[in-house]
């Protein structure tokens, strides 16, 4: 793979072809623009959210059909239940390496989880208009009841699992064991216990925030194109979550030994394609998110089963009409979730009557594109957590709810957290929900050109610590009712850029800041939407050199 870097311009030229590129090349870019473009590795404020996406922003490759499900007995006029057909279709075709499974217009009854769990799968309806999965029953239903690995009765299906599972088979088989067992496990990266990992090299000396190489111990164990998980400690005096906050100085009185959650996510985990070797200097494919000090054991280590190359199109999954959930309590009408996987993406899909609609759980390079969540109201419309990174939801909308919420239930919209970085929100319409992060110090995520009825509410546990780490960009964003909250951040959020939103005022969930004196946050063009490039991650791909 050519060394991206090379392909970011500088300066002046940097502005003016990527402002022609958005037809806008009259226009004055915002000063925090063009400090970006001279610095777009290690900017203070914006993150380097060019590498979003599947293979950073990459279309899905379009395969042919190997199987039509209705040559294992699915029957497309909802009279039968279809998953076990859906399921040996989609075991076939990955175990032939991979392909389109097929599902031609109608609506199909799934009374189990449909489950992608092989490399290179392709699940591709009629059309999300076309072709419904109807499912009939719960998580709970299917697989029992499951609680948080942090203790309490709240259910975990409220945040975690998909009726529509992507997931490696040797990743998710060891999950839903542990919770038929009532072993509540971890659900990210390294495995149910942890253990799931070995170390395949340690990192040698400092490295800076945004650099693309290495030097390491021992090469003799990387090779171009590999798949590896930086992990990365920290040090006593929490130096690394201060790190993530931009270092300013309120990190030093903020308390951070009792947030036992936020404590919990470590190591921060952060996976990367290895581009190049040469003797003990590695070079990463992207720009690395935090710097590394020699006193966090940096290391690159191997996984936990993780999918790639699989997908999901032209579908809607809709769910058994249900009364709305209390808050925390949800039963699992949940639709898609991604997790433990890489270089995937679902396209042209909607989700109708869940308790959650889209979940990245441990999800790195994931595309959700033409995306839709509508119906009686969710718990979560969108939900990004447990160190995801670099995904990208571009094209989605958030539908106003088709009925009144039942007492006790809260809604989200689209949120991120636990460590997750590197996330973008793009061209987006809500019509509920707000811009919320659950605590857990997520960092370095976008949100840019979406119009939204903000409503929503963030959550979080106080244990959780920080609602924002550094370098959170909210980029033109129109917001129809004026509600301030978790939209205009510039005096909560450190180190971020609040760039081209509309005018906005203090009313509902009000936030206060986590950390004492100055967060050296940005606020530009505030009361106008009329902000020049429109879209900073289309911006940030065309100094790339990609449209």
């Amino acid at each position: 793979m050519a060394l991206d870097r090379r392909k970011f311009l500088v300066g002046g030229a940097a502005t003016a072809a990527c402002l022609a590129t958005a037809g806008q090349a009259h226009a004055d870019p915002p000063e925090l623009w063009l400090q970006f473009v001279a610095n777009p590795y290690n900017h203070p404020q914006i993150p380097n959210i060019a590498y979003a996406g599947y293979r950073f922003g990459e279309r899905p490759p379009n395969r042919p059909s190997r199987t039509n499900v209705l040559r294992y007995g699915a029957k497309p006029d909802g009279s039968a239940d279809a998953s076990v057909a859906i399921n040996q279709a989609i075991k076939d075709v990955g175990s032939a390496g991979g392909g389109v499974v097929y599902v031609p217009a109608g609506t199909y009854r799934i009374d189990h989880i449909v489950e992608v769990g092989y490399d290179n799968v392709i699940l591709r309806g009629a059309g999300s208009g076309q072709t419904t999965l109807f499912a009939t029953r719960s998580l709970e239903q299917i697989v029992g009841i499951n609680r948080s690995r942090f203790g309490g009765s709240n259910s975990a299906w409220s945040w975690c699992g998909g009726l529509v599972w992507v997931c490696h088979r040797d990743r998710r088989g060891p999950l839903i064991e542990a919770i038929k067992a009532q072993r509540w496990p971890l659900e990210g990266w390294i495995g149910n216990e942890g253990a799931d990992s070995s170390v395949i090299t340690a990192i040698v000396g400092a490295v800076p925030r945004g650099s693309f190489t290495v030097t390491v111990a021992d090469a003799s164990g990387l090779r171009p194109g590999q798949r590896v998980l930086l992990q990365v400690a920290d040090d006593p005096g929490h130096g690394l979550l201060k790190h993530m906050c931009g270092d300013i100085p309120g990190t030093e009185s903020y308390i951070w030994t009792d947030k036992t959650k936020l404590l919990s996510y470590k190591p921060f985990m952060w996976p990367v394609r290895i581009a190049a070797v040469k003797g003990s200097d590695v070079t990463l494919a992207q720009p690395l998110p935090v710097e590394l000090r020699t006193e966090w054991n940096a290391r690159l280590t191997t996984s936990a089963p993780a999918i790639t190359g699989a997908g999901v199109e032209g579908l809607t999954i809709q769910m058994v009409k249900t009364v709305r959930p209390a808050h925390l309590q949800d039963k699992g009408y949940n639709g898609l979730v991604f997790q433990c996987a890489w270089d995937c993406w679902a396209d042209d899909v909607s989700v109708v009557d869940s308790d959650n609609g889209f979940l990245l759980v441990s999800a790195k390079g994931v595309t959700l594109s033409r995306t839709r969540v509508s119906g009686r109201g969710q718990h979560h419309s969108y939900a990004c957590r447990e160190q995801s990174h670099d995904n990208l939801i571009e094209d989605f909308a958030v539908g106003r709810f088709t009925e009144p919420p039942t007492p006790g239930s809260g809604h989200h919209g689209i949120n991120v957290e636990g460590l997750s970085c590197g996330n973008v929100w793009s061209r987006g319409r809500m019509e509920a929900g707000t811009f919320d992060t659950h605590r857990g110090l997520p960092f370095g995520n976008v949100r840019t050109e979406v119009e939204i009825f903000n409503d929503g509410s963030h959550g979080g546990s106080a244990d959780a610590g920080p609602l924002y780490g550094a370098r959170f960009a909210h980029w033109n964003i129109t917001v129809t009712n004026q509600r301030a909250g978790c939209v205009k951040i510039d005096h909560v959020a450190p180190c971020s850029a609040t760039v081209g939103i509309s005018t906005v005022r203090e009313f509902g969930q009000i936030d206060r800041p986590d950390f004492a004196g100055p967060l050296e946050s940005k606020l530009e063009s505030y009361g106008t939407t009329a902000v020049h490039p429109p879209n900073l991650h289309r911006a940030q791909r065309a100094l790339r050199g990609f449209s």
